[in-house]
């Protein structure tokens, strides 16, 4: 039988005894994206291409998300909107089988998939002055600008599937730009597929994720009273 909540009495409730001003993070607009993202090509290390050499077919195994670089720029001729270019970069595991009648072998990879968004983050670009000073030198903090800031969450994805063509032509697969933070992840150094003459890998990755546009902002907000530690 469910529990009756009895609406507590109004003597008993907190009242409003103050508006107080703070200062947050306002989300100005904001969007939801449920993609299924095919024919990522793979990029491999020395290592993982040196079983590739030998690979007769691969499998899917899993995906993690590494990181997500996002730059802003204002749209032209459209006040208070701007867009958000996104890459995601994807660490991929695949079980590699050879001619071999053995267990496959795991190797990982790395994808990489860009995504532009337009968002509302409203007009107001000011600089922000605070009296903090760094506690590693004697100089006050640097200013900060209110320009809309995008936040990304993203769901862990889900590797889909993976297609493995042998006699593929590499020569029109470009190599991405790899940051420092995201090749020491792997085991082993990026090279360029073409110079290897390894098959071509490409896989489908199931992404979700969620851009925000936030700016900080000073709003009013009722204050009941300063809380306090009941236990």
């Amino acid at each position: 039988m469910p529990e009756t909540t009895l609406p507590t009495p109004e003597a008993a409730r907190p009242k409003i005894t103050d508006a107080v001003c703070i200062n947050t993070a306002r989300v100005y607009d904001s969007c939801a994206d449920r993609s299924c993202v095919s024919g990522l090509p793979v990029t491999f290390t020395d290592t993982a291409l040196a079983v590739l050499a030998n690979a007769v077919s691969v499998r899917p195994r899993s995906a993690e998300i590494l990181n997500v670089f996002s730059e802003i720029e204002r749209v032209p001729f459209n006040t208070g909107y701007y867009s958000v270019d996104a890459t995601y970069y994807f660490r991929v595991l695949l079980d590699v089988y050879t001619q071999q009648p053995a267990s496959p072998e795991t190797v990982e990879g790395l994808c990489v998939y860009s995504k532009k968004s337009i968002l509302y983050g409203a007009d107001g670009s000011v600089k922000v002055f605070s009296s903090e000073f760094t506690p590693e030198v004697d100089t006050q903090a640097a200013p900060v600008t209110t320009n809309p800031r995008a936040v990304i969450q993203v769901a862990s994805p889900i590797l889909l599937a993976a297609q493995y063509n042998p006699d593929a032509d590499a020569s029109d697969v470009v190599t991405p730009l790899i940051p420092e933070s995201v090749g020491r992840r792997f085991n082993g150094e990026f090279r360029r597929q073409t110079d290897e003459n390894a098959p071509l890998v490409s896989v489908t990755i199931g992404l979700f994720s969620i851009v925000r546009m936030e700016r900080d902002v000073q709003l009013l907000i009722p204050a009941y009273d300063f809380c306090r530690p009941t236990k």
